[in-house]
Formats: C-alpha cells, structure tokens, sequence
C-alpha cells in the first residue's frame, strides 16, 4: 500500500471511531479517548481485556454487551489483525446502519 491510501484509510478509521464516540456518554468518550493515546499502550491492554471480559459476563449486573465491542476498539489500536476486522465491521455498521452512527439514513 502506498502511504496516501495508509493515510487515507487511517483517516476513515479514526473518523468512524469519532462518530461512534460521539452517541456515547461523556465520561465515556473522554476515557476512551485518554486510553487511545500511544504512550498508554498498557492501560489499553487491561482496560480491553477487561472489558471484554466483562461483554462476556454481560448476564451480571452492570455489566453488558456493549463492553464486548469497546474492548475490541481499544484493542485494535494495538493488534493489526484485530484492527482490520474491526475496520470492515466499522465499515459494514456505516453502510448498513448509519444511524448507529449518528448519520441520516441512507434511502
């Protein structure tokens, strides 16, 4: 891949994260963007972990499902298989979905 497109598909990645993060609550959105931030590579391992740790226990009190997905965003930042994945289902919920998203429904 040429550097443009890596750039361009970075681009795209980190906007859709945005939009996402932009439905979310604002503690949310702060942490998950302190977490986000390279040099917090560790925090973003455990926190990930954790929280789909915590998807998977979604059956307890205030835990949920939700966590499954977040954990695997936060995750992503660190592991490229995870990331591509990530990216496509990003994609597919923009598409299919966009008022996921925040965006007008495509008619």
């Amino acid at each position: 891949m040429t550097h443009s497109v890596v750039l361009n598909a970075l681009a795209e990645r980190e906007r859709r994260i945005g939009l996402l993060l932009a439905r979310a609550p604002h503690r949310l959105r702060r942490t998950v963007n302190w977490l986000r931030v390279p040099s917090r590579r560790r925090w973003r391992l455990l926190s990930g972990g954790l929280l789909i740790l915590g998807g998977f226990l979604s059956i307890l009190p205030l835990l949920g499902i939700w966590m499954l997905p977040l954990g695997l965003v936060l995750l992503s930042d660190d592991f490229a298989i995870l990331r591509r994945r990530v990216d496509r289902i990003l994609a597919y919920i923009e598409q299919s979905h966009p008022r996921w998203m925040g965006l007008p429904d495509r008619k």
